[in-house]
């Protein structure tokens, strides 16, 4: 092009520009959502022409904070239509910036132009996960109408697979692209599984060929959304999520992406028919957060709680428009939703209740004292939670993702707790009497509140996961007084009236019947048990008690420093030993740890493994939660779960007991 024609062309340009129409200015527009921005990012003015549309955005991030934006960030209308970005003011694209001295950064970014009556729209920062979003922008002169639940499940209609119920196992089979393990960092990745028909999670452990390759097998008994990752990794991992049904074989093969974060990509099976939510920007436990965060009232939450709904749900809805979902992933997230409102709300009350009272240990005993009595009453109140009653308990697609959680914060509800145990004959000590009334009233109970918290007239699904659960909880106790458990379990099976829940809990009572063995001898092919024998030969002669814990629970934390002056007396034994075992990032423990141990755990038994090895010890023994305790025989067997000593509170009875079984 020769220097004339360069010339023509420029004059072209800018006599364009000079004709450019504005058809709308929004000064100061609201935004429905800001996501993955660890400050805030905001648009001061919105310009739309017919030759471009310009948006002035403001980044507001601490001094010296990184941040950079993507060259192919796009603006995206209610349709879903794409007006992908031209240039940039103000900062370099694609390029970290820091955040100077008055943590504010001013840009403007120009895109295509958008038609007149688009009235909001959305900046998205490319389509990498995690990238910052600013959703929703409009004119604050403008109502915005927010979609609702029902309104967004009634448009996407999707009925659940006839056996979404199913005892078969999953396969995970997959491929790392490139693998090396020097290089990469790890030669395993992790899965911590839950199921509500078992008492304890499991954690699986993904062992990698040295050509990338693994496979896993579990049991499932129902469709589940999981995560696998490494512990600690050389490279950039997104999170690695699979769905799976029982009896499918999932494949799937892990590589970089254009970003060069390695991802999921999915070959086959259910997986790939739901990949579109499995890889979506939907963070529902972030959404949530200001719920489990709020320091109002009782009387004062609704309004929090209908604004992270509000938010939720918009951001499902464009995520939907952004990726096409089908209608089983619109249900998928919806009720991701749904349980992840529950555990807030759970955390909500947690929280505030701990807030108004104060516990002080005094001699030994524990003083009470109410800050707020007039907010405990109401929180004793169940008209209060109504706003528990948003959600169908009755929908099988609430179990896909961490159902556990969500079933252990109805399950142990203090509302229903309270009203649990309402009329219960006690003892002198206040504990509760145990015998067949006790146990028929505890239930009869039970599941009134379960109904009245959750606005319904019916066993529901999730009551009867929660009364399914309560018999697990319950059954060792019956066990070992015959007429309790004859009593009982028929009155719990008449509950269960899912065909599925019933076969269950009948396959629960048989298998426990069925235990003859008081412990089982290690698997001798397990890596995990070495360290296990070398405690026992340690130690001859005599039973282990192990406490799994770490320095990042403080549950751990307060069992061992409330049971120091206990753990001393048990030292001077001869015929058991307490051994505690923490991970750490090496067997030498951080600082924190070494401390730590000097402080509260001088002369005891301390092992310190890596964090790999305390994963594949929670394979071993099958569980996820600390403190976890298991119970070794001289002879080095483990005892089974229901005759195992389970921390410090009744530890002489347990291990008279458990002396008593094995003779």
């Amino acid at each position: 092009m020769n220097k004339q024609t360069i010339i023509t062309t420029l004059l072209a340009l800018v006599a364009m520009a000079g004709q450019a129409k504005t058809y709308k200015t929004i000064k100061a527009p609201e935004a429905m959502a800001c996501l993955n921005v660890w400050g805030e990012l905001k648009a001061r003015e919105v310009i739309m022409r017919d030759t471009a549309t310009t948006v002035h955005f403001t980044m507001q991030k601490e001094k010296g904070q990184s941040f950079r934006f993507a060259s192919d960030s796009y603006l995206m209308d209610e349709d879903g239509n794409r007006y992908p970005q031209r240039s940039c003011e103000g900062l370099k694209l694609d390029s970290w910036v820091q955040s100077p001295e008055s943590g504010v950064t001013d840009f403007t970014m120009h895109f295509e132009p958008m038609p007149k009556k688009v009235q909001m729209f959305d900046f998205i920062e490319g389509d990498e996960k995690g990238s910052f979003r600013l959703l929703g922008i409009h004119d604050k002169k403008n109502k915005v109408k927010m979609p609702t639940l029902q309104e967004l499940s009634k448009a996407n209609p999707y009925s659940v697979h006839a056996d979404w119920f199913k005892t078969d196992t999953i396969t995970i089979r997959g491929r790392i692209e490139g693998y090396d393990a020097e290089k990469f960092g790890f030669t395993s990745m992790n899965c911590y599984y839950y199921n509500v028909f078992e008492k304890d999670g499991t954690t699986l452990i993904f062992n990698i060929a040295p050509d990338g390759t693994f496979e896993k097998k579990f049991q499932a008994y129902y469709p589940t959304c999981e995560v696998i990752a490494p512990d600690n990794s050389n490279m950039r991992f997104d999170n690695m999520s699979f769905f799976a049904r029982p009896g499918e074989t999932i494949d799937i093969t892990i590589k970089p992406n254009e970003h060069e974060v390695y991802e999921c990509y999915y070959n086959n099976g259910s997986s790939k028919e739901v990949e579109r939510w499995l890889k979506a920007d939907l963070d529902m436990w972030k959404l949530m957060e200001p719920i489990s965060k709020f320091k109002g009232k009782i009387s004062e939450v609704d309004e929090m709680e209908e604004q992270a709904l509000q938010k939720a749900l918009y951001i499902i809805q464009r995520e939907a428009v952004r990726l096409h979902f089908t209608a089983q992933e619109m249900q998928l997230a919806l009720a991701n939703m749904q349980g992840s409102f529950i555990e807030a709300m759970a955390n909500y009350i947690r929280n505030h209740k701990n807030d108004i009272v104060k516990i002080e240990e005094v001699d030994g005993d524990y003083n009470v004292e109410f800050l707020d009595s007039i907010e405990w009453k109401e929180l004793e109140k169940m008209e209060n939670y109504k706003m528990m009653q948003r959600v169908d308990y009755d929908n099988p697609l609430l179990m896909c993702n961490d159902f556990h959680f969500v079933l252990n914060r109805i399950q142990f509800a203090g509302i229903v707790t309270r009203l649990k145990y309402k009329g219960v004959a006690v003892d002198e000590k206040g504990e509760y009497v145990i015998n067949i009334e006790n146990e028929k009233k505890l239930l009869a109970n039970y599941i009134p509140a379960l109904r009245e918290l959750m606005g319904t007239n019916k066993n529901n699904l999730t009551i009867q996961l929660c009364v399914y659960n309560e018999m697990m909880n319950h059954f060792d106790k019956w066990q070992s007084r015959e007429a309790l458990l004859s009593n009982m379990m028929p009155i719990y099976l008449d509950v269960l009236t899912n065909p599925y829940i019933h076969q269950k809990a009948e396959a629960f009572y048989a298998r426990k019947m069925e235990q003859k063995e008081i412990s089982a001898p290690l698997p001798a092919d397990n890596p995990s048990a070495v360290l296990i024998r070398a405690l026992c030969a340690r130690n001859p002669g005599r039973y282990l008690m192990i406490d799994f814990w770490g320095m990042s629970c403080g549950p751990c934390r307060a069992a061992i420093q409330m049971s120091k002056e206990l753990r001393a007396e048990i030292a001077k034994r001869d015929d058991v030993k307490l051994v505690f075992i923490a991970g750490e990032r090496t067997t030498e423990g951080s600082d924190a740890y070494k401390k730590y141990v000097a402080e509260w755990l001088a002369n005891e038994e301390t092992v310190c493994v890596t964090n790999a090895d305390f994963t594949r010890l929670q394979e071993l023994f099958q569980f996820n939660s600390i403190p976890h305790y298991e119970t070794i025989t001289p002879d080095c067997h483990r005892v089974r779960d229901d005759l195992r000593i389970n921390g410090y509170d009744n530890f002489d009875f347990e291990l008279q007991r458990l002396k008593e079984k094995l003779k």
